[in-house]
């Protein structure tokens, strides 16, 4: 078998675009997936079933239907009603770029949000009891001691959620975004070299892990090297 790396060499300038796309959905992905996962993990920590409960039944229904079932829910699935042809949404859920966005936003928000909630009932006891004590306001006590506690400590599940989402990026090739797997797929039907084409592919993903998985290294050892056991 020979391979003809030359067209790979050629296509180059496509794959490194493919990143940017792949690190532009990734990046705004966690971004608004994180900022809804917050309040999502302080209503699955209530004792209440009326705010436990809806966002109990989101994560699970999220987290129990596959990411391209999602993604083709919102990107073909919304564009039957006419409703929503008629809305002035209309111009956003058209585009590929935001509903890949926010299918991808919607299931890491569901997993990021089982992180959190675990890390916050994991919080000891004594943290909280050391804030009631100096007089902290239940909001003050989540804003300053919960949850910086909870996201520091949630650093090494969340981290495998993120390299997670990375991969499911790839899934925007389907809906004809150019990201690295649609510059593989794009190189693969033009010069019907699909070996070359996606091991190419699998090495760029394999450099963005390796990169995602040192910083959350470094993050870790900086925001958490209070829980590293001391040296005697």
């Amino acid at each position: 078998m020979i391979f003809d790396y030359t067209v790979i060499w050629d296509s180059l300038p496509l794959y490194f675009g493919g990143v940017l796309v792949t690190l532009e959905l990734l990046a705004i992905a966690l971004f608004f997936g994180l900022l809804l996962a917050i309040p999502l993990a302080l209503m699955r920590t209530s004792r209440s079933p009326w705010v436990n409960g809806p966002a109990w039944l989101y994560t699970y229904v999220i987290r129990g239907t596959p990411m391209l079932v999602q993604l083709f829910l919102v990107y073909y699935g919304l564009a039957q009603f006419e409703a929503v042809r008629a809305s002035v949404l209309w111009p956003y859920l058209s585009n590929a770029t935001f509903c890949a966005c926010v299918a991808f936003a919607i299931n890491t928000s569901a997993y990021s949000a089982e992180i959190l909630a675990g890390s916050l009932k994991a919080t000891p006891y004594g943290e909280i009891e050391a804030a009631k004590a100096m007089g902290m306001s239940r909001a003050k006590l989540y804003r300053r001691i919960l949850l910086p506690s909870a996201l520091r400590r949630a650093l090494p599940q969340y981290s495998n959620e993120v390299i997670m989402m990375l991969h499911t990026t790839s899934l925007a090739s389907i809906v004809t975004l150019i990201d690295i797997t649609g510059a593989a797929r794009t190189v693969s039907s033009q010069y019907y070299l699909p070996f070359e084409a996606f091991i190419t592919a699998g090495l760029f993903y394999l450099c963005l892990t390796f990169i995602l998985v040192r910083l959350f290294k470094l993050a870790e050892r900086r925001w958490l090297a209070y829980l590293a056991p001391r040296r005697s």
